[in-house]
C-alpha cells in the first residue's frame, strides 16, 4: 500500500496538524521546536516495525491529558490514507478465500487504547459472484440454510486483514556511527544478543556493525578464525587451553598461512566493495576503504587521493563517519529487515557538509525506490530542489500548536518565517543561495509552473533528451506582479538578465510588454512564451502537459459529480487552453474549486510524468524544444 497522506491530532504539540500529502520522498521543513518529531513519531505508531508503544501520559498533550486518559477508545491520533494496488487486493482475496470489488483507498485511524477504525473510499465492497457460480436451481424448492451458505463479507474481518496488509513504519533519528577498531569475540556476541560483561550495550552503533558485515558478506567469528596462528589450531583441535605444550606440525603452519592469505583477500575484497559502492553516493571525495584484521581487531582504514596516508575511521570528518554508517544501515535495511516499510527519518544528515547534504537528496530517492520516506529537516540543502512540491513547513500557530502546510508562504509570525526559509533558500528566493549553488535561475509566474517544469527537466534527463551543464532552478515570482520585482534582484547581482517564462493568456502578455518596455528593453529575447511552443490562443504552461498526465488530478477535482453526468474528457477540446475549460466546467456543475487547486493539479501531473515508463517522442521532443530555448537564449545575451 501506498501512503497518500495522513494527519496527526491530539498528539504532544500537536491538535491537528492538517492532512499532510505524501510522496515518495516527503520532506517536513521548520526550526528546531516546530514540532516536526511529533508527527513523524505519531505516524510510527500508526503501525510499528519495533517499539512504538503508545503512552498516553506521554503521548497525549499536557492541556488534554486528564480527559484523555479517562476516555482514550474515543479519541484518536492519527489518521492515514493509503492507495491499495492491485497486489494488495490479490493478498486480501487469498486472506477472505473469495473476490471482493477492488478497494482504491482506504483510511485508518488508531486511537490511543490502541484499536484501529478504517473506512472504505466511497462504500464497502461487495461479494463478486463469478459468472459459472450463478445458475439456474435444479429444484425450486430451496431451503433457507442453503442460502446462508454463501459467504459473508463482514467489517471486521475485512478490517483485520487490511490492517494486517499495512506497510510498517521505521523511525530512525541516531544512526550510529561506527568505530575504527572493532573487537571481535564481542562484536560476535552482540550479534548474537548477547551481552558482554562490563560495556553499556550502544544498540545504535551494534546495529551499524551487524550490516557492515551482511553488506560486505563477511561473518566476524569468520575473520577472528582464519587469524589463528598456528598454536592456535592446534590447541583447538585438541581442546587444550595450554598451547604452549603443544607444538605445530609443518601442515598446521601451512593450514594458518593459508587461511590468512584467505581472510586478507576476503578484507580486501570487501574494501573494495564498500570502496566502489560508496563512491556513488558519497561525491566529497574519493575514499578508498581497507579493512584489516590483526588478533581478536577488526580495523577500518580511510584514504583519498588528497590525502593518501591511511587514517582510523574515527579519525575522519564526523560527516563521512555519518553518512557511511546512514549509507550502510539504509541500503542494507531497505532491502531486508524492512523491505517495503516507510521510513520516518528525524533530522537526517545535520553534521554533512552542504554539497554531502544535496548528497543525501539524491541518496534519498534511491531509497525510496524500494521505501517511501518522510523526513525532518531545517536545512535548505537537505531540501531537494527538483521536488520542491514534496515539501511541508512545520510551524506553531498563534496558540501555540504545531501545523503543517503545502503552503510555502504560510505563517503566523516571524518564528514561522524562519521555519519557511529553508524552503525559500532552496526554490532561490534568497539571491545569495542561488549563486552559491551555482544554479542557472529562470524566473516563472508561480509554483505551480515551476512543479511542471521541474517534472519536464527531470524526464528530459532520464530521456537522455539534454544533458544541462549548470541546474536549472525554476523560481516563482508570486505571480506576474513579481516577476520585476525578483528579475531586479538577480539582475543586480548577476551581472546579466535571467530568463523569464510567462503564459501567454492577458496576464502573461501585460507582464511580457511590461517588462519588454522597461529592464527586457534591450533584451527582449530573454522573456520565453508558452505561445511560440503551444500553438493554442492564450496557451499557458499546463498546455504544454498531454491530458494522461493530468487526467487524475482533474478526475480528482470533479469526483463528486455522479457517473452518469457528463465527463470533463468528454468536454475537454484540445485545441482550447486546459485551465479555462476546468474552472468552466466546474462551475457548469456548481462546483468550487478549492483554494491552491492548481497547484495540486501540477503535483499530480509530476508524479506521473516521472513515474511514467515511456513518453511519446512528439511530447519529449515538444518540451527539448522550450528547453533548447534556455540555452539558445542565453548564448545570445552574451
Amino acid at each position: 500500500m501506498q501512503l497518500t497522506k495522513y494527519k496527526v491530532c491530539n498528539f504532544k504539540s500537536v491538535r491537528d496538524s492538517g492532512w499532510i500529502e505524501c510522496n515518495d520522498v516527503t520532506t517536513l521543513v521548520g526550526v528546531n521546536e516546530a514540532g516536526k518529531s511529533n508527527l513523524l513519531l505519531a505516524l510510527w505508531k500508526l503501525n510499528p516495525v519495533t517499539g512504538g508503544e503508545i503512552d498516553v501520559l506521554h503521548d497525549a498533550p499536557v492541556s488534554k491529558l486528564t480527559d484523555i486518559r479517562t476516555t482514550q477508545e474515543t479519541v484518536p491520533f492519527v489518521t492515514a490514507s493509503f492507495e491499495v494496488s492491485d497486489g494488495d487486493m490479490e493478498a486480501i482475496t487469498t486472506e477472505l478465500g473469495f473476490r471482493i470489488t477492488p478497494i482504491k483507498n482506504i483510511e485508518v485511524t488508531r486511537y490511543f487504547d490502541g484499536h484501529y477504525d478504517v473506512t472504505y473510499q466511497d462504500k464497502f465492497p461487495d461479494i463478486v459472484i463469478e459468472e459459472d457460480e450463478v445458475s439456474e436451481p435444479e429444484n425450486d424448492d430451496i431451503s433457507d440454510e442453503d442460502e446462508s451458505s454463501e459467504a459473508i463479507l463482514e467489517q471486521s474481518t475485512l478490517d483485520k486483514i487490511v490492517i494486517k496488509l499495512l506497510p510498517k513504519f521505521v523511525y530512525y533519528s541516531n544512526y550510529g556511527n561506527l568505530s575504527t577498531r572493532l573487537y571481535l569475540p564481542h562484536v560476535t556476541k552482540w550479534l548474537k544478543g548477547e551481552t558482554v560483561e562490563g560495556i553499556v550495550k550502544n544498540h545504535e552503533q551494534i546495529r551499524t556493525i551487524n550490516v557492515l558485515f551482511k553488506f560486505v558478506n563477511l561473518k566476524p567469528d569468520e575473520i577472528r578464525d582464519l587469524g589463528r596462528d598456528p598454536k592456535d589450531i592446534v590447541a583447538a583441535r585438541y581442546g587444550y587451553s595450554n598451547r604452549t605444550n603443544y607444538q605445530p606440525t609443518a601442515d598446521d603452519i601451512q593450514q594458518a598461512q593459508k587461511a590468512k592469505e584467505e581472510r586478507t583477500i576476503l578484507l580486501q575484497s570487501a574494501g573494495n566493495k564498500l570502496t566502489r559502492e560508496f563512491a556513488d553516493w558519497w561525491k566529497q571525495g574519493n575514499y578508498k576503504f581497507r579493512f584489516d584484521a590483526d588478533g581478536d581487531y577488526f580495523t577500518i582504514w580511510v584514504s583519498d587521493e588528497k590525502r593518501p596516508d591511511e587514517v582510523g575511521l574515527e579519525l575522519r570528518s564526523t560527516g563521512l563517519q555519518w553518512f557511511i554508517s546512514f549509507f550502510l544501515i539504509f541500503l542494507v535495511e531497505s532491502k531486508y529487515k524492512h523491505k517495503d516499510a516507510i521510513l520516518l527519518l528525524d533530522e537526517a544528515g545535520l553534521t554533512l557538509h552542504p554539497k554531502a547534504q544535496k548528497d543525501l537528496c539524491v541518496f534519498f530517492n534511491s531509497l525510496a525506490k524500494n521505501n517511501q520516506i518522510i523526513h525532518t529537516t531545517h536545512s535548505p540543502f537537505i531540501v531537494d530542489t527538483n521536488n520542491i512540491d514534496r515539501c511541508k513547513v512545520v510551524y506553531v500557530d498563534s496558540e501555540g500548536y504545531t501545523v503543517a502546510s503545502a503552503n510555502l508562504r504560510d505563517s503566523d509570525d516571524k518564528l514561522n518565517e524562519q521555519s519557511i526559509y529553508a524552503l525559500h533558500a532552496a526554490l532561490g528566493l534568497s539571491v545569495s543561495d542561488i549563486l552559491l549553488q551555482g544554479c542557472k535561475p529562470i524566473i516563472v509566474e508561480g509554483p505551480s509552473d515551476q512543479i511542471y517544469l521541474t517534472a519536464i527537466k527531470q524526464a528530459l534527463i532520464g530521456a537522455k533528451k539534454i544533458a544541462p551543464k549548470e541546474d536549472f532552478i525554476f523560481m516563482p515570482s508570486g505571480g506576474v506582479k513579481g516577476i520585476s520585482g525578483v528579475v531586479s534582484l538577480l539582475g543586480g547581482k548577476q551581472g546579466k538578465l535571467p530568463l523569464v517564462i510567462v503564459d501567454s493568456d492577458k496576464s502573461g502578455q501585460d507582464a511580457k510588454k511590461k517588462l519588454s518596455s522597461g529592464l527586457y528593453q534591450d533584451d527582449k529575447n530573454s522573456i520565453i512564451e508558452i505561445g511560440n511552443f503551444k500553438q493554442i490562443e492564450n496557451a499557458e504552461i499546463e498546455d504544454l502537459i498531454p491530458l494522461e498526465y493530468m487526467e487524475k488530478g482533474i478526475n480528482k477535482l470533479f469526483n463528486d459529480i455522479d457517473e452518469d453526468e457528463e465527463t470533463f474528457e468528454e468536454f475537454y477540446e484540445s485545441s482550447k487552453p486546459l485551465i479555462p475549460q476546468i474552472e468552466q466546467f466546474a462551475q457548469n456543475y456548481s462546483i468550487e474549486l478549492d483554494k491552491g487547486w492548481k497547484v495540486e493539479l501540477a503535483k499530480s501531473a509530476k508524479s506521473r510524468i516521472v513515474k511514467a515508463k515511456e513518453i511519446e517522442s512528439e511530447t519529449l521532443n515538444l518540451w527539448k524544444k522550450l528547453f533548447d530555448s534556455f540555452q539558445t537564449k542565453d548564448k545570445k545575451q552574451r
